[in-house]
């Protein structure tokens, strides 16, 4: 049996899910939260993440990260920590592996796209649609809607960057009909998994940087903290090529970072004294978190990837062509809604803000490569242009 610390999320103390599920459930022996994640890994929209963009639109090179991968490994930094922690592995992991469900294709750019043509309609946030899509629109059990995934679940999704003081109308539809208590902090385990998400996407992204050539080891080592790692790797292994080291550069600074969050982890939970989620939730701060000193390292290496690789003029012409794509398949469908897939014409209404809201939600779900073959059969043009 598996101890947990004692402000850990217990399995047998879940707030249970939206649509009780009677009888017991009989197929194998796992917990509520074992279960959460196994739903979400034989989800359909977690296998599209697949095709969905991390850093590189449309990447045409087999060995770059998509949203899958992506959330992979999250979840592999996730539940180290969190077994470090003797917090609940198995929310963790799912909480990580669903966390980026609801972005739509081309990553930020898609999303930009999709909150201008919804502006007037309440606009469009990727958190509250991961959401929307797991409790409402992808339903693949016969007895209730969407995946009924446990309360403890869904308040870590929500609440991916905190207690929401102003929920989006997505994430107020969802609290009217599952109350989630937006205003408290979530669970350990849900801020794990947010944290975990920083730490994979600023390392992963240097790996995929230099892999493409839009970032060099000169410019990285401008950055205090890749210097400090990298002289630590190169102290190692003084007689080994720097190529063959580059990897390695990235794994001491995932380890850096990971060993800094667990040792002020613990130390706020010492000091803040909790000993229930519940006094978790309700300690005004989040416990989970990097010392004063690793917080701003990490914040001056995000600001180098923002000017060097996110803003790199072949990232901002590729996002330019996605957000064109995206604005006029929402024009195109909202003229005539008849041009989306079969099905989605029913529950296409006149009035708004729901239908609107209905074709973000068609969109919103697409990979990246579905995405560039709808706008190929709607407008013509070369296919597949973004990873030209």
């Amino acid at each position: 049996m598996i101890t947990y610390a004692p402000y850990a999320a217990q399995p047998d103390q879940s707030r249970g899910r939206l649509y009780p599920e009677p009888g017991g459930e009989t197929r194998g022996p796992r917990d509520i939260f074992q279960r959460d994640r196994d739903r979400i890994i034989h989800s359909i929209s977690f296998r599209r993440l697949r095709h969905k963009t991390q850093v590189f639109v449309a990447p045409d090179g087999d060995h770059y990260r998509v949203r899958l991968t992506h959330s992979l490994e999250v979840a592999q930094i996730g539940r180290t920590i969190a077994r470090a922690l003797g917090l609940n592995e198995d929310l963790t992991e799912a909480l990580c592996l669903a966390h980026d469900i609801g972005h739509p294709p081309f990553g930020h750019a898609g999303e930009d796209a999709l909150e201008e043509a919804m502006a007037g309609q309440g606009g469009f946030d990727h958190n509250a649609h991961t959401l929307r899509t797991l409790m409402l629109l992808e339903s693949p059990y016969p007895r209730f809607t969407g995946l009924n995934l446990s309360w403890d679940m869904l308040e870590g999704l929500a609440k991916h960057n905190g207690p929401v003081d102003r929920p989006s109308w997505a994430m107020a539809e969802i609290d009217a009909l599952f109350p989630m208590d937006l205003h408290s902090w979530p669970s350990l385990e849900a801020q794990v998994a947010a944290i975990a998400d920083d730490i994979a996407y600023d390392n992963h992204d240097i790996d995929d940087g230099l892999r493409a050539g839009l970032l060099t080891l000169d410019e990285l080592l401008e950055v205090p903290l890749v210097a400090e790692c990298w002289e630590r790797v190169r102290a190692r292994h003084p007689d080994i090529a720097e190529a063959r080291l580059l990897r390695e550069l990235v794994r001491d600074q995932i380890g850096v970072m990971v060993n800094d969050l667990l040792q002020t982890t613990r130390a706020n939970i010492h000091d803040s004294g909790v000993q229930s989620i519940d006094e978790v939730r309700a300690a005004g701060r989040s416990l989970v978190g990097f010392s004063p000193a690793m917080a701003a390292e990490e914040r001056t290496l995000k600001r180098f990837m923002y000017a060097t690789l996110y803003h790199h003029p072949e990232q901002l012409a590729a996002a330019d062509r996605a957000r064109t794509i995206v604005s006029e398949l929402f024009t195109a469908y909202h003229e005539d809604p008849a041009r989306m897939a079969e099905g989605w014409l029913e529950g296409c209404v006149a009035q708004e803000p729901q239908r609107s809201r209905h074709i973000a939600d068609f969109i919103a779900g697409m990979t990246d490569r579905y995405a560039e073959n709808s706008h190929h059969a709607l407008f013509g043009g070369p296919v597949a242009t973004l990873a030209d």
